[in-house]
């Protein structure tokens, strides 16, 4: 907008208009030597008059020591014009320029923090670019002088709004525990076992990064929960990935925004990435009438699956695996594909205590949980916990306390999923039988 800068003889050349910018660095004499840079030049790139020009000084300056240099937070090149263009991708910083930058910061003020406050901090402030963590960390010091433990939490609010920014990833709160998951004993094992994979030990030992997991079954299983508990559990940041929010309306914008998404997790790395019910996104992916934009997003995010070395742990959910491409059912993509099925007697009787004593730990002993769970067959946890709450919606009209008979009542009045999705839990039970998942839970799920 203001033409060029920082030469007395040229200042403002070029003011407010892109040509006029580009027929400057034409018009020099060939041995004058020069680097120039253009900001916010991208949004030129389109236009024809811009297009031809940049053509004939990419042919030119092959011959005179000078460069243009392009800035810009995301460029896309006309076709035309990739060839006259080397891209360099500034990726966010690294943990060790993290450390550095807030050092030289804390140095500058005469403060010395301890290993473990700079851990928390360098930690803290993956993810964000320099600059973020710059202005954030100098509204600490502005407010108070010095920056304490404490203050960890502004720098993860900044990385929320930074990530809410980008409107592709979410991050997502995580307080469940891993006991807050009724049954499902076989992939808590699994989960349990690796709680230390992510360490600095588990290097020296040869053991390479989980990958994630894949969870199959219908709705309402605990496969979103399972998620949060894993997140909490590991104590790693969870990432929440809604795949629709990939699909921008613009050509080439879909991919692109499909690399920040890969860009920032792994910059935000050890994580949890929850990408919920992914086999909405990619059904059918050849079969979908959006120029092949289906096909590469789902060619990019599959390729980074296989090929990842970072330690970003992918927990994706689907309720209809049959249409899911084969390719993400090949190994080598998750760590393992679970089946979580409908819970069993068992299970039913754990996930009962679990809401029960949460919602009313002091009289846990007033709820026949044994009941509850056999006249509640083909329940599924969501459903154990509507009925729960409709319960309790029966003893507050009342002026009272909900009790067993009112949770007893409540589920009379609910149709479960199991009875009007019967098709696709058989398909699901057909395709486990198959041998091409494991079972979430130790008990098989045909038993009630």
């Amino acid at each position: 907008m203001d033409g060029y800068q920082d030469n007395p003889n040229n200042e403002g050349a070029g003011k407010r208009n892109p040509l006029q910018a580009l027929e400057f660095i034409e018009k020099l004499p060939k041995n004058v030597g020069g680097v120039f840079i253009l900001r916010d030049f991208q949004r030129f790139l389109e236009d024809i008059s811009i297009a031809r020009k940049l053509r004939n000084l990419a042919r030119r300056l092959k011959s005179e020591p000078k460069n243009i240099v392009l800035i810009a937070p995301e460029i896309k090149i006309p076709a035309d014009l990739q060839e006259a263009f080397t891209i360099i991708k500034f990726p966010l910083p690294s943990t060790h320029e993290i450390r550095d930058e807030i050092q030289q910061l804390l140095q500058s003020i005469g403060q010395q923090p301890s290993d473990i406050l700079m851990d928390e901090l360098v930690r803290a402030a993956q993810g964000l670019s320099l600059e973020r963590i710059r202005r954030v960390l100098t509204q600490i010091l502005a407010h108070q002088g010095t920056i304490q433990a404490e203050d960890v939490e502004l720098i993860l609010a900044e990385k929320r709004q930074s990530i809410q920014q980008t409107q592709i990833l979410d991050f997502y709160p995580a307080t469940e525990e891993i006991s807050d998951i009724g049954g499902l004993d076989n992939l808590k094992e699994w989960l349990l076992r690796r709680g230390n994979a992510f360490s600095e030990k588990a290097r020296a030992y040869g053991l390479p990064y989980p990958r994630g997991l894949l969870l199959v079954g219908i709705q309402g299983t605990g496969k979103s929960l399972t998620a949060k508990a894993i997140a909490h559990h590991w104590h790693l940041p969870l990432l929440r990935l809604d795949v629709g929010r990939l699909f921008a309306g613009l050509v080439g914008e879909s991919e692109s925004r499909t690399r920040q998404m890969i860009q920032l997790a792994e910059a935000l790395s050890p994580c949890i990435l929850w990408i919920d019910e992914i086999d909405k996104a990619f059904a059918g992916t050849d079969s979908k009438g959006d120029g092949g934009t289906t096909s590469r997003v789902f060619g990019t995010f599959i390729t980074w699956l296989a090929e990842k070395k970072s330690p970003v742990f992918v927990v994706a959910t689907a309720n209809q695996v049959h249409t899911l491409p084969p390719e993400m059912l090949r190994k080598g993509r998750f760590d393992e594909i679970f089946f979580v099925g409908l819970p069993n007697q068992t299970e039913r009787e754990a996930i009962f205590t679990v809401h029960v004593s949460r919602l009313r730990p002091h009289n846990l002993k007033n709820y026949d949980i044994k009941r509850l769970a056999y006249e509640t067959p083909d329940f599924s946890g969501a459903e154990i916990e509507q009925t729960l709450i409709e319960a309790m919606h029966l003893g507050f009209s009342q002026n009272r306390d909900f009790t067993t008979d009112d949770i007893l009542e409540a589920a009379s009045q609910i149709i479960p999923l199991a009875r009007t999705a019967k098709e696709q839990i058989e398909f699901l039970q057909n395709w486990v039988a198959s041998g091409k998942a494991r079972l979430a839970s130790r008990q098989s799920f045909l038993q009630s």
